[in-house]
C-alpha cells in the first residue's frame, strides 16, 4: 500500500478552484489535482474561446444588417486557421503560464496531473497509485460533454465543444446535434463564417429552457438563417460510401424521427452528408469519475455533489466539515459566474471554519451569444403563472424597434420581456433577445438582487436618451404594477 501524502488543502479541478489558492496558504502544503488542461473548461474549451469566435462571427454577419440601412459591406470569407491560431495562441499561453506558476514557481503548491478517486472522506487515490490525504478538500472537478449511445461517435469528424474550435479547417457542411446553449451558439458562429449548417434537434423548440415566447421567436429566426431540422434524433454516423470523400472526412449522419415529435421530415429516416458533426447534447458533471458515492457522499439525481448553503459537501444529509464543492460538480447551472461566486464563498469558509458565510447570492443571469443574442434572469412567464397564478402576474413585451435606437437599427427581431408580481411590482424575471442583450439584462439583475420594484427601477433613475437601454425602461413602465410615486 502506498504511503499517504498529507496536504493542508486538496483542490480537485483547476478552473474556478484554482482561485482558492490565496496568500493564506503560503507556507502550507496545497495540491491542485487535474488530469486535464490546466485552467478548466471556461478558459480552454468554453466561455473564453467561444466568445473569441462569436465576435468575428458578428462582424461577418454585419453586411446583411448594413444592407438594410443603405451601407454596402461585403463579407468575402474567413481565414479560419488564422482565427483559430490567434484565439488559442492567447488561450494556451494563459493556461501554460498558470500551470508553470502553480507547479514550478510556488514551492507550497503541487500540481497532480492525474485522475483521482475518493477512497475515504478526505482521501484520494490517483491513477498511478498515489495516496493523497487532505485536512480540507474541495471538489471543483467541472463537467464534460455528454455523447449519445449511437454508432459513430468515435469517428474523427465527430466533435464536441471540446474539439470543434480546434479543427484544422473550417467545415464546409456542419451538422449540429442539439438545441441548447452550446448547439445554438456554434450553429450561429459557423453559419455566419460561411459554413453550411444543419442543426438537428429532438424537440420543436430551440433553447426550450427559456421563456416560451423568446424561445419560439429565436427558433423561427434560426430557421431562416440555417437549415433547422426539428423533431429528429441521430441514429448513427458513418463514413460516406465514396472512399475519396470518406478519406477527406465526410460522413453520413442518419436521422430518425423522434417519437411523436417529427415535424418536418414526414416521419421517414433521412441522411445528411457533412465533413464535420458537432454533438451538443448536454454536459455531465465529472463526479462519477471521483466515486463520491462509494465513500458515502450524497450525489443528486442530476449527478452533482450535494452541498449545503455554505457549500459544504453532504453525506447522509449532514455536512462533512472541511469538505466543499463548487462549480459544475456541485450545481446544475453550469455557468462560470456561478462557479466563481461559489469559489469566493468556499475560499472564505476554508480559512474561517468558525465563521462560515452562506451562499445567498441570487438571482442567476445567463446569456446565449447567438445571433441575435439572448439573456435571461429569474422566472419565465410560464413558471411565474404556475407559482402565483395568472391573475397575480403581469407581463410586458417591448420590441426593440419601438424605441429610438431600435428605429436607428431598423430592428425587427429584438424584444425585452419582463415578468412581475402585479400587486407589489416585484420583478420575477426578465428575458431579452437582441443587440447587446447580455448587457441589457443586468439592469433587471440589479433590480431583483436589491429588491427594487419595477416602477421605482424605471422612474427612480435617468435613462440616457436615445440609448438602447430605453427598451428596458419602457418594458418596466408597461407593467400593470403600483405607482411608486416617482415621476
Amino acid at each position: 500500500m502506498a504511503t499517504a501524502e498529507d496536504f493542508d488543502l486538496i483542490i480537485i479541478g483547476s478552473g474556478s478552484g484554482n482561485s482558492l489558492v490565496t496568500e493564506h496558504w503560503e507556507g502550507r502544503r496545497v495540491a491542485i489535482v487535474d488530469a486535464g488542461v490546466f485552467g478548466g473548461t471556461c478558459l480552454n474549451r468554453g466561455c473564453i474561446p467561444t466568445k473569441m469566435y462569436v465576435y468575428p462571427a458578428q462582424l461577418a454577419d454585419a453586411p446583411a444588417e448594413a444592407g438594410r440601412l443603405g451601407v454596402d459591406l461585403r463579407f468575402e470569407g474567413a481565414d479560419f486557421p488564422a482565427m483559430r491560431d490567434r484565439i488559442f495562441g492567447r488561450v494556451d499561453a494563459i493556461s501554460d503560464a498558470g500551470l508553470r506558476y502553480r507547479r514550478d514557481e510556488l514551492d507550497w503548491t503541487e500540481v497532480v496531473a492525474e485522475e483521482v478517486r475518493f477512497t475515504g472522506a478526505r482521501e484520494l487515490t490517483t491513477a498511478s497509485g498515489r495516496l493523497l490525504r487532505g485536512d480540507q478538500v474541495v471538489v471543483a472537478a467541472g463537467s464534460r460533454p455528454a455523447l449519445p449511445d449511437v454508432p459513430g461517435m468515435d469517428l474523427p469528424s465527430v466533435h464536441t465543444s471540446d474539439t470543434i474550435m480546434r479543427v484544422s479547417r473550417q467545415p464546409r457542411r456542419l451538422v449540429v446535434v442539439g438545441g441548447g446553449f452550446i448547439g445554438a451558439e456554434f450553429a450561429s458562429v459557423f453559419s455566419a463564417l460561411g459554413t453550411e449548417v444543419v442543426q438537428v434537434n429532438r424537440s420543436p423548440r430551440l433553447l426550450r429552457h427559456l421563456d416560451a415566447a423568446v424561445a419560439d421567436r429565436f427558433t423561427e429566426i434560426a430557421s431562416r438563417r440555417w437549415d433547422l431540422r426539428t423533431g429528429w434524433t441521430v441514429g448513427a454516423v458513418e463514413p460516406v460510401a465514396d472512399p475519396a470523400r470518406a478519406e477527406d472526412g465526410w460522413v453520413a449522419v442518419r436521422l430518425e424521427p423522434a417519437p411523436g415529435l417529427g415535424r418536418d421530415g414526414g416521419g421517414e429516416p433521412s441522411v445528411i452528408e457533412a465533413d464535420a458533426v458537432l454533438m451538443a447534447t448536454g454536459r455531465v458533471p465529472n463526479t462519477d469519475r471521483l466515486h463520491l458515492a462509494d465513500v458515502g457522499y450524497d450525489v443528486t439525481a442530476d449527478g452533482v455533489l450535494a452541498v449545503d448553503g455554505f457549500q459544504r459537501a453532504l453525506a447522509g444529509g449532514e455536512p462533512v466539515p472541511g469538505v466543499y464543492g463548487l462549480g459544475d460538480a456541485a450545481n446544475t447551472w453550469q455557468l462560470k459566474h456561478v462557479a466563481n461566486h461559489e469559489a469566493r464563498v468556499v475560499a472564505h469558509n476554508l480559512v474561517h471554519p468558525g465563521a462560515l458565510r452562506q451562499n445567498t447570492l441570487g438571482p442567476v443571469p445567463a446569456a446565449v451569444f447567438t445571433r441575435p443574442q439572448i439573456a435571461s434572469v429569474g422566472l419565465t412567464e410560464e413558471e411565474a403563472v404556475e407559482r402565483l397564478g395568472e391573475d397575480a402576474v403581469t407581463v410586458k413585451e417591448q420590441a426593440f424597434g419601438d424605441v429610438a435606437y431600435g428605429w436607428a437599427m431598423e430592428d425587427t427581431e429584438g424584444v425585452c420581456k419582463v415578468v412581475a408580481e402585479r400587486a407589489t411590482g416585484r420583478i420575477l424575471g426578465a428575458h431579452v433577445m437582441g443587440h447587446d442583450a447580455a448587457n441589457l439584462v443586468q439592469t433587471f439583475v440589479t433590480g431583483m438582487s436589491f429588491d427594487i420594484d419595477a416602477h421605482t427601477l424605471a422612474r427612480g433613475q435617468y435613462w440616457p436618451h436615445p440609448a438602447l437601454s430605453e427598451v428596458v425602461e419602457n418594458a418596466l413602465l408597461g407593467l400593470d404594477v403600483p405607482d411608486s410615486g416617482r415621476l
